[in-house]
């Protein structure tokens, strides 16, 4: 809508708009306010050659350059986005803030601005494969229901296509904690999937981060729906403090308003004690009683926007987000699996659940300053060859053998990197064998992100 967009460019017009990061959130939206003559200037460590195509867009535009060895030590302006991942109490935003500028990010701007029904979503796991079902079960509705937009922490950015959004349309948006450290966002309905150890090598303690998470309902209003992981003990205790409807998800115990797993195999949406069937889990496309639960908690979101048969072919449909327990290979009868989303031990822990046989499991990356002792006991489970690389080799290592259940099993062994563990993996499976990169560990080490690190592994797979 045109009077959304006005009202975003009548507050930024005359005013000195700094962009830090100019990655996806960024870029787009920094060309289009150039365009419309708003004073820009685009901030990124990374070089001219690192960062391409956008340099020369973003000049053309009017947009002005402080890259590479030309980033400022301070930022000087009346307005700064941030990018997702830059911690919003980093001291230069501090300074901004006391030398008068404000910070804010295309996402809060854009929570603000959204004419249509917003869904949001956060949580320690499961965040963006329960946003893209959202926005599948809301989009297999038909047509005439209007359009469904995807964005956020996954996706593209939103806020410049606000003017092509209309009320009749939805929005789901993943919020990661770093976002939702500044924002006051007061969704028509949030999800928090659930709220365990994470991101502590950014965050101050976990406070800080669990602080954040409930940011995602504090501002909500009494016409909203707040959709909580019943399982989960952090996220069920932000019940209390929900202003609008309760809803609830689990895979242990019926709940009266939301949507859970019976004891008898079948998922069932609930209303007012009413629980409809919805289908078998046997059913569900996607592996894993983690993906359960995240199904679980999209049905609670959309309620009565979806039918029961809706609700049941997308289930049966859905092939899942990539680097989340994909199916990259099958070669010589060994399968290949990319879940390079595992970036913390409670991800990788899911992961594993997945398979019912013992893998070959490749682990290790960057320090978030998180403990893998909960890791272990699903390693001696789950795990037969554990080959491990990156910072955390020897934290994982040490928490599995001072495990009380670990007898030698599973074995271990060190790859300098990410392609030496695949060729171990290749010399130790066997016909029928699972190999998973699973890290449960982030990718800094090595790669700027997750995808990039899936990416990496799927290339050397299929070069196998």
């Amino acid at each position: 809508m045109r009077e959304d967009l006005e009202r975003l460019y009548k507050r930024l017009r005359g005013k000195r708009t700094v962009f830090v990061g100019l990655g996806v959130s960024n870029s787009e939206l920094a060309g289009m306010l150039a365009e419309e003559g708003v004073s820009v200037t685009a901030c990124d460590r990374r070089s001219r050659e690192e960062l391409g195509a956008v340099c020369e867009a973003l000049e053309e535009k009017g947009a002005r350059l402080l890259i590479g060895k030309d980033y400022p030590d301070a930022f000087e302006g009346d307005v700064l986005l941030r990018t997702p991942g830059m911690y919003y109490r980093a001291p230069a935003l501090k300074a901004f803030c006391d030398g008068g500028g404000v910070v804010t990010s295309e996402m809060e701007l854009f929570c603000e601005l959204c004419p249509c029904p917003l869904f949001a979503v956060t949580g320690s796991d499961g965040k963006t494969t329960t946003t893209t079902l959202i926005s599948e079960l809301l989009s297999a509705r038909g047509q005439g229901s209007g359009r469904v937009h995807l964005g956020g922490n996954i996706g593209r950015a939103l806020l410049p296509v606000l003017g092509e959004i209309s009320p009749e349309d939805y929005a789901a948006v993943e919020l990661s904690s770093f976002q939702l450290m500044s924002m006051r966002c007061a969704p028509d309905v949030s999800v928090v999937t659930n709220v365990t150890p994470n991101h502590l090598d950014v965050h101050r303690d976990m406070a800080e981060y669990i602080e954040a998470k409930r940011n995602i309902l504090a501002h909500q209003n009494a016409f909203s729906a707040t959709v909580l992981g019943l399982d989960d003990e952090t996220a069920a205790a932000f019940a209390p403090e929900v202003r609008g409807r309760l809803l609830g998800f689990s895979l242990k115990r019926p709940v009266s308003s939301g949507a859970y797993l019976g004891a008898d195999g079948i998922l069932y949406r609930a209303r007012g004690g009413v629980a409809t069937p919805l289908l078998n889990r046997e059913e569900i496309r996607l592996p894993g009683m983690h993906n359960v639960a995240n199904l679980l908690a999209a049905v609670a979101a959309v309620g009565d926007l979806a039918t029961p048969e809706t609700i049941a072919r997308v289930a049966r449909e859905f092939n899942g987000v990539e680097h989340r327990i994909e199916l990259a290979r099958e070669l010589d009868g060994v399968k290949w699996y990319n879940d390079s989303i595992a970036t913390s031990p409670t991800r990788a822990i899911a992961g594993l659940s997945s398979f019912r046989a013992k893998i070959i499991l490749i682990a290790g990356g960057y320090d978030k300053n998180l403990s893998f002792d909960p890791l272990a006991p699903a390693l001696v489970e789950k795990v037969k060859l554990l080959i491990l690389t990156g910072p955390t080799a020897d934290k994982i290592e040490a928490s599995l053998r001072r495990c009380p259940c670990y007898n030698g099993e599973p074995s271990v062994i060190r790859a300098g990197d990410l392609a030496g563990a695949v060729a171990a993996a290749r010399s130790a499976a066997r016909a029928g064998d699972v190999v998973s990169l699973s890290p449960a560990s982030a990718s800094f080490d090595c790669y700027p992100n997750f995808e990039a690190r899936g990416r990496h592994f799927k290339e050397l797979v299929n070069a196998l």
